[in-house]
Order: C-alpha cells, then structure tokens, then sequence
C-alpha cells in the first residue's frame, strides 16, 4: 500500500508490536479485522506524510483476454507499485482484492466502502491497469 519497503517494514512493526501489547495484556479485540484495519489506519497515516501522487487521469482500456498472459510476465513487485501508487480508497480496495483473502463482505468493511464504490474502484482499476499492460506489452499474441 505504501510503495515504499521501509515505511512497509515500520507498519509491520508497529502493528506487530500493538498486536503482542494487546496480547499480553489480554485485551485482543474480537473482530478478527481489526489487526488489517490497524495496519491500514497506519498505512493511510504514514502515505499522507509522504510524497504523494498528483491526481491525474488515467486511460483505461476494454478488458482484454491476453491479459492473463501480459499479468504472467510482470514481477510480483511490478504489480505492488502499481497499487501502490493507486489513490486511496482505490489502492486499498486492489490490495484487498487482489490479495485474495478477503471475501466481498470484509472488503467493504476493511475499505469502509459500499458494493457500487467497491465495484466501480475496482472495475476501473482493472481498465487502466490493462491499458498499462498494453504499454508494457503492446503485441501479445493471442
């Protein structure tokens, strides 16, 4: 979500260290988010201290059914800049989704997002990002 290793590194931390204070204290709440909700909070703190991406127009492009084959030459890490420069609740929803842990209730709930927002966040997200697998990968076959 941060685009950045280290900031990454300093959530993990912070989150892990509240998580064994809560722990040893006998205090873990019972929703069983709230460690992501927790991570998230400080992802979005940390991202507003940073630089931050000027909005912009993106293009975005009919889904295409070489996808699958563009999206299997990207590195891991390709993909996680590209969500992490995603604005937010955009990037959030993308991480969440293509995390592939969450079913559609917890993402609403973890992106404090309603199903119309949720589906329109992601189903752009999934336009633009095929127009940048276009740019990477313009003569895929088919």
């Amino acid at each position: 979500m941060l685009g950045d290793a280290g900031k990454a590194q300093e959530v993990f931390q912070a989150v892990m260290h509240e998580s064994a204070l809560r722990s040893a204290q006998g205090e873990l709440p019972k929703d069983p988010l709230w460690i992501f909700r927790e991570a998230r909070a400080l992802c979005l703190e940390a991202s507003e201290s940073g630089i931050q991406a000027e909005e912009m127009e993106m293009e975005e492009h009919d889904l295409d059914p070489r996808s699958e084959a563009q999206i299997s030459r990207l590195e891991p890490v390709q993909l996680a800049i590209w969500i992490s420069g995603a604005p937010e609740p955009q990037r959030t929803a993308l991480a969440l989704f293509y995390l592939d842990q969450f079913d559609h209730e917890e993402i609403l709930d973890l992106a404090e997002l309603k199903t119309p927002e949720l589906a329109r966040h992601i189903g752009n997200a999934r336009q633009q990002f095929q127009a940048w697998l276009n740019t990477l990968f313009p003569h895929e076959p088919a």
